[in-house]
């Protein structure tokens, strides 16, 4: 009976991390850009009491074994990477990628994240920035000479002087990835490159692959409420029986205890 209320606790742990991937995703429901996460879970390893196929008698074999199985665990958090919806903003510095790929945002070592959120904004050297000040790469700097700012399907980034006439700035690129799940989370919309992601392949926009461009529009979270909702309750009620669960063994051996 040990047993059992050990395998009632693996269950209880499992629906609680899962609780908290819910509540993180319910968190970032409004987070530009955020992928929703979803528990990974796997049953734990089994106790072989009886070999299925072992010998019964000289001429005979068990149909079937007897594993008693020891529990479940969480065994990943996967980010499920598919499209958020697109919110018109009109602001002339918003990007949201429609398609695959990532933003390349420098990062204070030195080294690249990368982000869904297209909300870029100006710094005081001119260059574009994420709202936590982190460059936009390649580097794209506006001249306080601007009048506006127009950034193509494809990436490129070009100006109309307030003078008159018309220049071009650069290209935006965007990064691709064989496997996005295996990206790690760092916070601030910025996630990572690992072994498991697989280098990334940096493209223009709308080639190989890689997504294009719509300016002046950011991609929402991709967070369903209602199926969250859902999940959560579907959470709860796992978390409820496993917990009477081990109170109904509380209860067998206190008989036991109370009657022998």
């Amino acid at each position: 009976m040990d047993a059992s209320m050990w395998v009632a606790k693996t269950g209880l742990d499992a629906q609680q991390t899962r609780m908290n991937v819910i509540s993180n995703n319910l968190a970032n429901v409004n987070t530009t850009g955020f992928k929703r996460d979803r528990a990974v879970f796997e049953d734990m390893l089994y106790q072989n009491v009886k070999q299925a196929g072992g010998q019964t008698d000289a001429n005979s074999q068990a149909p079937t074994g007897m594993m008693l199985g020891t529990g479940v665990r969480i065994v990943a958090t996967e980010k499920l990477h598919n499209q958020g919806n697109m919110i018109t903003t009109q602001n002339s510095l918003d990007l949201a990628i429609a398609g695959d790929g990532y933003f390349q945002i420098a990062k204070g070592d030195g080294s690249l994240a990368y982000t869904r959120d297209g909300g870029f904004k100006i710094s005081a050297t001119g260059q574009m920035v994420t709202s936590s000040g982190a460059l936009l790469q390649p580097a794209i700097t506006i001249p306080n000479t601007a009048s506006s700012v127009t950034i193509g399907r494809d990436g490129t980034v070009s100006i109309e002087l307030a003078a008159g006439g018309a220049q071009v700035l650069g290209q935006i690129q965007i990064a691709r990835f064989v496997n996005p799940s295996g990206l790690q989370s760092l916070g601030q919309n910025l996630m990572k490159d690992t072994p498991a992601s697989g280098a990334p392949q940096v493209l223009a926009p709308g080639v190989g692959g890689a997504g294009s461009l719509m300016q002046g529009s950011l991609e929402a979270s991709n967070v369903n409420v209602v199926e969250e909702m859902v999940n959560m309750i579907e959470t709860q009620r796992a978390y409820e029986i496993n917990s009477k669960a081990i109170s109904a063994v509380d209860g067998m051996l206190r008989f036991l205890n109370n009657n022998m």
